[in-house]
């Protein structure tokens, strides 16, 4: 089957994952994730991108970045490859770290990164590694509630979504954060590859059979009972991510997320 083209955001914006090559550890120690925070420092200033969150678990990684004037899969080249070279070479070994292509989904609105940061610092609750994502050693949460000057990940533009004022900022990001969800992002599973329908393209044609007819927009925002069914039924036949079936039935992202 041919690979789905990358998902481009408008607000240049994603939520990235990449993950060990059979799910194998791409951290052995400390040291290695220090430094891939380094090699993500320094690829920033020289690429120019800007990160807003991360979390490195021991066999895959999730971060937050805008590419600005770059573009996200040279970016994440260079940041597997410099990793990769690292790695190889302080274990002495040869070949691929990381599985396939990385992952990526496009954040294109205000309240779809806010989730996506509270999504990437509670993978370790998730995981049931902590109970709390200030526990956490290896995400960006700290930085947020516990500001330290200039760092590696942009906390302004998120901070300023809850707040004008820095110190209340703070207190509803952590809030915010702490309240419980089932936000759907891009993960570690392997379902997606079981799905029948992969692409956008392919859902469309779907869409057409299912109704069919050409469908309108306004024709399932109007009927309830339509809208829960083919949102139902994208959820368990698609590997779509909620905001590319949302985009696809002209719906808000929190009705396509609420659907049960």
């Amino acid at each position: 089957m041919p690979r789905q083209g990358r998902q481009r955001s408008e607000s240049k914006i994603y939520h990235v994952m990449i993950r060990g090559n059979e799910k194998k550890n791409i951290f052995h120690a400390e040291e290695d994730k220090l430094r891939f925070l380094e090699i993500l420092a320094e690829q920033s200033k020289k690429r120019q991108y800007a990160i807003y969150a991360y979390c490195l678990m021991d066999n895959h990684v999730h971060f937050l970045l805008n590419e600005g004037n770059d573009e996200i899969s040279r970016i994440m080249k260079s940041v597997n490859i410099s990793y990769v070279y690292y790695f190889n070479k302080k274990y002495g070994r040869v070949g691929h770290l990381f599985q396939d292509r990385f992952k990526s989904e496009a954040i294109d609105t205000d309240e779809y990164l806010m989730s996506a940061v509270r999504y990437i610092h509670n993978n370790p609750i998730k995981a049931r590694l902590v109970k709390r994502a200030s526990e956490y050693k290896w995400s960006s949460f700290k930085l947020y509630i516990q500001p330290s000057g200039k760092n590696l990940v942009d906390t302004e533009l998120v901070l300023g979504l809850f707040s004008n004022h820095r110190d209340n900022a703070i207190a509803f990001f952590e809030e915010f954060s702490n309240v419980q969800n089932d936000e759907q992002f891009i993960d570690v599973s392997d379902k997606v590859i079981e799905k029948q329908i992969q692409t956008e393209e392919q859902a469309r044609e779907w869409l057409k059979v299912y109704l069919g007819k050409e469908y309108a927009f306004a024709e399932i925002a109007d009927n309830i009972n339509l809208r829960k069914d083919m949102i139902l039924e994208l959820k368990n036949k698609s590997s779509l991510t909620i905001q590319q079936i949302a985009n696809l039935l002209g719906l808000g992202r929190n009705i396509v997320q609420r659907t049960k």
